[in-house]
C-alpha cells in the first residue's frame, strides 16, 4: 500500500507530463474500441442477413452440398413433408424454432423469346410466406431499414429476376431498370410467339402461348425435369433487383416453391433440395444441431439426409470476419506499439528527474526490488487509468456515432445498412482491450524501473 501511494503521488508531481501520457492512451484505446466495434457489428450485421436467407442450419441430402447443385432431382430430400413435421412437432427443436420452411434450387434457362434472347440462370423456389417471417429476424436489434420481399402478395406463376438478366433478356424498359438500355442485337432474331415446340411444353402454364407474348415482361423459363427431358414453365417478372455481386445479378431468378416444383417434377411427386430452419437465437445452433443428428440417428435414420450450419453455406462470412480480424489486430499491435514508447518514454524522463530521490530511498533501506515496484506500479496505475476513462469515452462517442443516422453499403449488399458501432454491452471485448492496455503501460516500465534499481546508491546522491 505504501509503494501504491507513492507511485500515485509521484504521477501527480509533473501532472502535464501525466496528463498527456494518459490523454495519449486513451485516445489510443478508444480507437481500437470504436474499430472493434465496427467490426462487430459488421460480424453480427452479416450473420443477421445470412440467417434471413437461408437460416441457421439446412437440412439437406447428405451429398447436395457437394455435388447436387446441378441435379435437384438426384439429391433432393424426397419426404420433405415427413421431415418438415418432424421438426416443427419435436418437443426440444419447437421452442427454438421461427420458420423451418422447404426450398428448391435449380440451373436452367430463362428466355424472351419475343425479342429472341435467352440466357442461363440459377433459380430458387421459395415458399414467401416463410421467407417473409425469415426476414424478419433481427436477434441483435440491428437498425434494419429495408425489409420488403418482392414476391410477397404475388401470384404463383409470379418471378423476380436480377438486373442483370433483365439486361440480356431486354426487359429494362419493362421492368424499369435504371441504368440499363435496352438494345437489341443486330442480328437476333425477332418474333411475337414462343416457337411451337417451347409452346408446346409450356402448354400446361397459367397462360396460353399467345398471353405471354402480349405480356411485356413475361419469360420462359426451361429445365430438365427428373426423367432428363426439357420443360418450360412461363412467369411473370414482377421486379428485377440488383443482387450487389455481378456474378449472382448475372443468373438469378426467384420462383415460388410450387411453380419451381411443377418445372422440376412436374406430376411426378415433388421434392425439395433443402430444408432451412431460423432459430430464435444464434447461441441456440449447437443445441438445435445436436438434436437434429439425434433425430437423424433415430427417427430419419436410413434417410439421405446431412446438417450444414450457415457458415459452411455462406463461406464469405468466414473469410470477412478472418479479413477485418486480421485488421482488427494490425492496428491493435500499432496502437499498442506507440502506449509503449509514450509510457516508456515518460518512465524514463520520471527516472532522470528523481535519480537524487532514488538514491535517499535506497540509502534509507529500500531494496532494489522496491524501487522497480514503484516504477511498475505507476505504469499499472496509470495503464488503469487510461483503461477506465477510454472505456467511458468509447461508449458515449459510440453512441454519438449511432445516434447520427449515417449508412454505408457494404459489398454484396442491395441496399443500404446502418452504419453502427456496438461498444456498449460488449463487455468481452472491452475487457481484453482495456487489460491489452493495462500490459502494455506495465511492460513499458519495466526497462525504465530496471535501470533505476540498479543505480549505485553513492552516484545517485551526488546527481544534481
Amino acid at each position: 500500500m505504501n509503494t501504491l501511494s507513492l507511485a500515485l503521488r509521484n504521477l501527480l508531481r509533473n501532472r502535464r507530463r501525466s496528463l498527456m501520457t494518459l490523454f495519449a492512451m486513451v485516445i489510443g484505446l478508444v480507437a481500437v474500441l470504436l474499430f472493434g466495434g465496427y467490426v462487430r457489428d459488421i460480424n453480427y450485421a452479416l450473420q443477421s442477413d445470412f440467417v434471413r436467407l437461408t437460416g441457421h442450419l439446412q437440412i439437406q441430402h447428405r451429398d447436395y452440398f457437394q455435388y447436387g447443385s446441378g441435379n435437384p432431382a438426384a439429391y433432393g430430400i424426397r419426404d420433405y413433408d415427413k421431415v418438415l413435421a418432424l421438426v416443427k412437432n419435436d418437443p426440444v427443436l419447437s421452442p427454438m424454432l421461427v420458420v423451418a420452411t422447404p426450398t428448391l434450387q435449380f440451373g436452367g434457362i430463362a428466355g424472351n423469346f419475343a425479342a429472341g434472347v435467352s440466357r442461363t440462370v440459377y433459380a430458387s423456389g421459395t415458399v414467401v410466406d416463410d421467407q417473409k417471417r425469415m426476414r424478419e429476424w433481427n436477434d441483435y436489434g440491428l437498425r434494419v431499414l429495408s425489409q420488403k420481399l418482392s414476391l410477397a402478395g404475388t401470384p404463383p406463376d409470379s418471378a423476380v429476376i436480377g438486373t442483370g438478366v433483365a439486361r440480356v433478356l431486354q426487359l429494362c424498359q419493362a421492368l424499369s431498370v435504371p441504368d440499363c438500355a435496352s438494345v437489341p442485337t443486330a442480328d437476333a432474331p425477332q418474333g411475337t410467339a414462343l416457337p411451337d415446340d417451347i409452346a408446346a411444353l409450356a402448354a400446361g402454364s397459367a397462360q396460353s402461348p399467345a398471353a405471354s407474348a402480349s405480356a411485356p415482361a413475361r419469360i420462359e423459363v426451361l429445365a430438365t425435369n427428373s426423367r432428363g427431358a426439357p420443360n418450360v414453365a412461363a412467369v411473370n417478372v414482377v421486379r428485377a433487383e440488383f443482387q450487389g455481386i455481378k456474378e449472382l445479378d448475372d443468373v438469378y431468378l426467384a420462383l415460388h416453391l410450387a411453380q419451381a416444383q411443377r418445372l422440376i417434377f412436374g406430376a411426378e411427386r415433388p421434392q425439395v433440395t433443402a430444408i432451412a430452419l431460423q432459430l430464435r437465437h444464434t447461441a441456440q445452433l449447437p443445441a438445435a444441431q445436436a438434436r437434429l443428428q439425434e433425430l437423424l440417428a433415430t427417427s430419419l435414420k436410413g434417410e439421405p439426409l446431412g446438417i450444414v450450419d450457415y457458415e459452411t453455406l455462406n463461406p464469405f462470412y468466414g473469410q470477412t470476419l478472418g479479413m477485418f480480424a486480421a485488421i482488427f489486430g494490425f492496428i491493435s499491435v500499432l496502437i499498442g506499439g506507440i502506449v509503449l514508447f509514450t509510457v516508456g518514454n515518460t518512465m524514463s524522463m520520471a527516472v532522470v528527474e528523481r535519480t537524487a530521490e532514488i538514491g535517499t530511498l535506497r540509502a534509507i533501506g529500500l531494496r532494489r526490488g522496491d524501487i522497480r515496484a514503484m516504477f511498475v506500479i505507476e505504469g499499472i496505475v496509470i495503464g488503469v487509468l487510461g483503461a477506465l476513462v477510454g472505456i467511458v469515452v468509447a461508449i458515449a462517442a459510440a453512441a454519438a456515432i449511432n445516434q447520427m443516422g449515417m449508412t454505408w453499403t457494404p459489398p454484396g449488399r442491395i441496399e443500404p445498412v446502418a452504419l453502427a458501432v456496438r461498444v456498449a454491452g460488449e463487455h468481452p471485448m472491452m475487457l481484453a482491450s482495456a487489460s491489452g492496455l493495462v500490459v502494455v503501460a506495465a511492460l513499458s516500465a519495466i526497462l525504465p524501473a530496471a535501470r533505476a534499481a540498479r543505480m549505485n546508491i553513492v552516484d545517485a546522491l551526488r546527481h544534481v
